[in-house]
């Protein structure tokens, strides 16, 4: 990680002072606005230069080949790829017929500025034209969190020394030229133009596309129009074509004048609706837009994010940068799924097209935690769209010779698109990881429709999978053998402790909860015998530990494999799946990303206070953090064994991975997990917070570099303020009458938090650190000074 950073620091915002073209695949990514349903890149309004121009909707995809050399039985026939749909943020401008282009002339100031409160992207520039003409230009952009289908942009352009004649030309732009995609020509010829034009029209201020995906069908509909601002006559025309369409805005300004122009976006996607409906369906999200106005989307943008921090916002003294890092990791992962409504969350988000646009498990195990305590409902509408896959799902167990639902490792729509099976088939933890959220939601909101209409199916579907996965040996302990944990580094092992002990939790809830709904029950043929060996396989879940070293291998035999050899890599060959054959890799003792450890944070009530700290000390040493997911839960488990200002190290790193660009491929998109897991490491870390069975519980302590922090959280329809202090920590309920009352647990103390009646207890001294944790060679992270 670079030692430091790039952005000045500020609490609210992310300012960059100066342009830097070499930089704008970094910046693109960190400036990208988005709501969940749809998302914009951080290009430049005039279009070029860029590093990858990027407008997303949320599941919108190509279907595209899976080639493999040697095929398989049930090997995944098609991937799906995330599409660059309709761009309609390109805003060119000419003065004088010299293009505006950072790239010529002189570019007196550029700053662009993303305000965390206001969720808006503003840019400034003074540039002199190669005729020396010189103009002053404002932009702001937003996506809508209240109009999901909805951007808009504020275009301001204004002559400085002498009168200037300008053309400004706003576009809609569909299948443009991408950056290759891979090495399979196969695929590139795919997703080269993957959109087929159906239907364009225009007026004289607005202008729609309507085009169709080529081989998944699905159709989408993309509008502009705008409101045009001057003191000057102008000329105002527009055309469109199949592939393109272009509003164009003449004039003539004197300096002092100012020719502004708003932009309003209008997006609409379906599998299923026609033509007609998607075309009216766009025209009428602009025409509410236009009827609420360019200050009325502000506001309401404003007043969204006002209750988003108020309930969500992490406060931090003691270290600036990391205070700014958190917002900026919360603001993106809001930005992921606040309006994505039976949409999955993707691991970067609307952000880039890393990962070709797909989920993985960190959805549920690292994103919807977040969610689930700050914006609860966005939660609860992921998991719906888990849900709604689950006949996907259940075929896919079927293929696989199994019972129940197995989710897949990576998708957009629900089948599975990893055609690498060791670590994508046998990764069947992503199913616990649904289970997990499931229950978590329950527990945090008591939401008894969600429940009744999906909750108990999730739950009793991954039930049965792990009954028929696992088996009983003689002994009577029950096994889930040939699977991958969290750790791509190791695969199809025994036993994976954090796999059995999620499942374990799995099948134990489903037993418990799916009698309190005999109408599921009977829908899903459940009767008391199947709930019986659910529960008989949980209580006999068997859990590896090896007493010669006192700890738990991550899976049955991993700490009797061969050590790996740390001193013949060189620090340029991290990671390590680039450098070194998987063979190697998964008969060492190396671990790409927490696995064991992660357990320990999910399952801690699995383990001793012991055999945590001996546990964290042996994967420490053999934990390469290759995945950008690693840090913030090595952050968790090393605040808890008392290791608080290393666990302040891996946090930083966790949420400063993009902002820094630690992984050197931010460029790609935004990490929503380790964005996520910023919070994590922050509430679940130097906060404590557990929730083992629905359980709240804290157990606060602080590095020695952090003075306070201050969080909220949402439980069962009301607001817990936590304070935590060096000495101290104070429990505040938020909402509801002076008789609501909140049960919870401070480092094992039962405590009543009462409406106006805040509780205070002291934060006692720090038991006995255990072993002292050593990393691999260079891979230690770097100290927070």
């Amino acid at each position: 990680m670079s030692p430091e950073p790039y952005f000045p620091v500020e609490p609210w915002c992310v300012r960059e002072p100066s342009v830097e073209l070499d930089r704008l695949g970094h910046t693109e990514s960190i400036f990208a606005l988005a709501n969940g349903h749809l998302g914009l890149r951080g290009n430049l309004d005039e279009g070029e230069p860029y590093a990858l121009p990027g407008t997303y909707l949320n599941s919108f995809y190509e279907l595209r080949p899976l080639p493999y050399a040697e095929a398989g039985y049930g090997y995944p026939e098609s991937g799906q790829t995330i599409v660059n749909v309709t761009n309609g943020k390109v805003m060119r401008l000419l003065v004088d017929d010299e293009p505006f282009d950072p790239r010529y002339g002189e570019l007196c100031a550029h700053e662009r500025v993303l305000d965390l409160r206001s969720g808006t992207l503003s840019r400034s520039v003074d540039w002199v034209s190669p005729a020396g003409q010189r103009v002053r230009i404002r932009t702001v952009r937003l996506v809508s969190f209240t109009q999901r289908s909805i951007a808009a942009i504020r275009y301001e352009v204004e002559p400085i020394d002498e009168p200037a004649r300008l053309i400004l030309q706003s576009e809609l732009v569909a299948n443009e030229d991408q950056p290759s995609i891979g090495d399979d020509p196969r695929v590139a010829a795919v997703l080269a133009s993957p959109l087929q034009a159906e239907e364009h029209h225009h007026s004289v201020h607005s202008a729609l596309l309507v085009h169709v995906t080529r081989r998944s069908g699905l159709r989408i509909a993309a509008g502009m129009d705008h409101v045009i601002e001057s003191t000057e006559r102008i000329a105002v025309t527009t055309e469109s074509h199949p592939d393109w369409a272009r509003t164009t805005i003449t004039c003539e300004m004197r300096p002092g004048q100012v020719l502004r122009v708003v932009k309003f976006l209008g997006y609409g996607w379906s599998s299923q609706r026609s033509r007609p409906a998607l075309r009216d369906q766009v025209h009428a999200a602009l025409a509410a837009a236009r009827f609420t106005g360019w200050d009325g989307l502000v506001a309401a943008q404003r007043e969204y994010l006002d209750r988003f921090w108020d309930n969500a916002d992490v406060h931090i003294d003691g270290d600036p940068e990391l205070q700014q890092a958190a917002r900026f990791a919360l603001f993106h992962v809001l930005q992921s799924g606040a309006r994505a409504e039976r949409r999955p969350i993707a691991a970067k988000g609307l952000t880039g097209t890393g990962y070709d646009g797909h989920t993985f498990w960190d959805s549920e195990m690292f994103a919807l935690p977040v969610l689930t305590y700050t914006l609860p409902a966005a939660a609860g509408e992921v998991l719906r769209w888990r849900h709604a896959t689950v006949d996907l799902a259940r075929e896919r167990a079927q293929v696989l010779g199994l019972r129940g639902a197995a989710f897949p490792w990576r998708t957009i729509r629900g089948h599975e698109c990893s055609g690498y099976w060791p670590a994508s088939t046998a990764a069947f933890h992503v199913s616990v990881g649904v289970a997990d959220a499931t229950l978590r939601y329950y527990h945090a909101t008591g939401d008894e429709a969600f429940m009744r209409e999906a909750g108990v199916e999730l739950l009793v579907e991954t039930a049965r999978l792990w009954r028929s996965l696992g088996h009983h040996d003689r002994h009577g302990r029950f096994h889930l053998d040939g699977v991958t944990g969290p750790d791509e580094y190791s695969a199809l092992g025994d036993d994976n402790v954090y796999t059995n002990l999620m499942a374990a939790r799995n099948l134990a809830a489903a037993a418990s909860l799916a009698p309190r709904y005999p109408e599921v029950m009977a829908r899903l043929g459940v009767d008391d015998e199947e709930a019986a060996t659910w529960r008989d396989a949980a209580a006999t879940m068997y859990v590896p530990f090896d007493d010669d070293l006192g700890v738990h291998p991550q899976h049955e035999s991993f700490t009797r494999y061969q050590e790996f050899d740390f001193a013949a890599i060189d620090p340029e060959d991290y990671p390590l799946l680039l450098h070194v054959p998987y063979f190697q890799l998964y008969r060492t003792q190396v671990v790409k990303q927490a696995d064991l450890v992660l357990a320990m944070h999910w399952r801690g009530d699995g383990f001793t206070a012991e055999q945590k700290a001996r546990n964290f000390a042996y994967y420490e040493a053999r934990t390469v953090r290759d995945s950008s997911l690693s840090a913030a839960t090595q952050a968790v488990v090393a605040a808890e064994v008392g290791h608080l200002d290393l666990a302040h190290d891996y946090l930083a790193e966790a949420a400063l991975v993009d902002l820094r660009d630690v992984h050197r491929n931010t460029r790609d998109g935004i990490h929503i997990g380790a964005a996520a897991g910023t919070w994590l490491a922050l509430v679940a870390g130097f906060g404590g917070l557990r929730d083992h069975d629905g359980r709240l519980a804290f157990a606060p302590r602080l590095p020695s570099r952090i003075d306070r922090i201050e969080f909220s959280i949402r439980w069962r329809g009301l607001r817990l303020r936590v304070t935590v202090s060096p000495d101290e920590a104070t429990y505040t309920l938020r909402d509801g009458g002076t008789d609501v009352q909140l049960e919870l647990t401070h480092h094992g103390e039962a405590i009543v938090v009462r409406v106006g009646q805040p509780v205070s207890r002291p934060i006692p001294p720090l038991p006995p650190a255990g072993p002292t944790p050593h990393q691999p060679p260079g891979r230690a992270p770097l100290r927070r000074a």
